[in-house]
């Protein structure tokens, strides 16, 4: 179908609904939770990833800190092998 015949058919629906009252309009919040869900489609996966990620992050300093102790706890005990003068 052409593009300019089905836009003029579309408008016509959209005239009607109208005219009918059961057209709907968005109001300011609807517009912005619209708008809000559209970016976490499109960009949402990125920002899913990015806070998991970050997440992440806040979650292991201390888990990282903790092994850290430990490996350096099993590094020092060679040191702590070595014989010490008196």
């Amino acid at each position: 179908m052409d593009p300019e015949r089905q836009r003029q058919i579309s408008s016509q629906g959209g005239k009607a609904a109208h005219q009918k009252g059961t057209a709907h309009e968005f109001d300011s919040n609807e517009a912005r939770e619209a708008g809000r869900k559209g970016g976490m489609v499109s960009g949402g996966r990125r920002r899913a990833r990015e806070q998991a990620a970050q997440q992440s992050r806040r979650e292991s300093p201390e888990r990282e800190g903790s092994e850290r102790e430990s490996e350096s706890e099993s590094t020092d005990t060679s040191s702590d092998a070595s014989p010490t003068a008196v």
